[in-house]
């Protein structure tokens, strides 16, 4: 028989369009991704003033910039005379110089010279300025927002910087040891969501689940401290079960923390103080790039991490990557009908909540 019916309509999961509409992945593009925080590049890739780093947020081209006063600015890659393209890709440079017709700007962005500028009647240097983004630096990760007049990351993440730092105790000392770069195809939403609950661990991530994690122990809590984050928490195993050796005796050395900042970034406390990050990229409704992030006090080799960032690869994320494909060609079948997510109202790892409440926010950013 069938449970009496409590009178509690169950939570349904997106229709399929949220995932497969252009229409939809347009309005993101304008509308959410223009909007929030996203990641840049990690500062100490532009460790020296006139280091630079060109990136795409939103269908925008960008670049990153240290300038002489050692601050970090983001800028549109676009010179304001005839538009064409400051930088490509990374490097250093004293001034920067648009290669069409030389206009030079400072690092801080306003206009240094131009070739006979000087002979055009009324020409004011002083009011020509490449266009500021804004930019925030989290322990050392730089992020941006299109949105000038957009809440700090503080307030969209609140408690977020400090609880890293008690987990990551060497965070402001870190600089990425690797990036792997996993193309996949499915619509970023979806790549977000796997990511977001382990309901699916136990049966498809046997190395996590039985060589770093306890599966039973896993939980993800979407409202402690507020904001626009999900909290992961789960015990590790015990240390003749883990796939790595760690020094266990700094504090959380035995835990595992991961703080998902909406829409596309987390980062990730391993056992052993390990940081790993995650950040997305859209390559259009139907395609993304995940990107791994590894690292090491100031970026210093590490045979643990290599092999670590090995083992990832091979087991957890290549298993996500057959599971997100699926899921998006099961949401182009004329067959799906929308369920209804599990949630536990006591939560655990076998409870959709974090994924209601990500829905949640995906209805929102394209519904209002």
């Amino acid at each position: 028989m069938n449970a009496p019916s409590s009178g509690i309509e169950p939570i349904i999961s997106l229709a399929a369009r949220y995932y497969t509409d252009p229409a939809i992945f347009e309005n993101e593009m304008s509308g959410l991704l223009s909007r929030t925080w996203q990641f840049a590049c990690h500062a100490s890739e532009i460790a020296n003033p006139g280091d630079y780093k060109s990136f795409e947020i939103a269908g925008q081209s960008l670049f990153a910039i240290r300038g002489h006063d050692n601050v970090i600015r983001t800028f549109y890659n676009v010179c304001q005379h005839r538009a064409h393209q400051m930088v490509q890709g990374s490097g250093n440079t004293r001034v920067v110089v648009c290669p069409y017709h030389a206009w030079t700007y400072e690092l801080t962005g306003g206009l240094r010279a131009g070739p006979n500028i000087k002979a055009v009647p009324g020409f004011d240097r002083s009011k020509i300025c490449l266009t500021s983004v804004r930019t925030e630096d989290f322990h050392g990760f730089i992020f941006v927002n299109l949105d000038n007049d957009a809440a700090p990351m503080d307030e969209w993440f609140p408690g977020v910087r400090d609880e890293i730092a008690a987990y990551v105790y060497n965070i402001d000392s870190l600089a990425p040891l690797e990036w792997v770069e996993v193309p996949e195809k499915c619509n970023w939403k979806v790549s977000v969501e796997n990511y977001s609950e382990c309901y699916h661990c136990p049966m498809n991530h046997p190395t996590f689940a039985e060589g770093v994690v306890k599966p039973e122990t896993y939980d993800i809590s979407p409202d402690a401290g507020g904001g626009y984050v999900l909290r992961h928490t789960t015990e590790c195993q015990p240390m003749d079960k883990m796939t790595y050796p760690f020094d266990a005796t700094k504090p959380h050395a035995g835990d595992y923390q991961s703080w998902f900042l909406w829409p596309m970034f987390s980062f990730q406390c391993y056992p052993g103080n390990i940081l790993n990050t995650y950040h997305w990229r859209t390559e259009g409704h139907d395609a993304c790039v995940v990107y791994r992030g590894w690292y090491t006090e100031g970026g210093q080799e590490s045979d643990v991490i290599r092999k670590l960032a090995v083992q990832d690869l091979e087991t957890t994320v290549a298993e996500d990557v057959t599971l997100v494909e699926s899921v998006q060609k099961g949401l182009m079948s004329k067959g799906y009908v929308p369920g209804p997510l599990v949630v536990d109202p006591n939560h655990g790892v076998n409870s959709e909540h974090s994924i209601a409440k990500l829905q949640q926010w995906m209805r929102e950013a394209v519904d209002g």
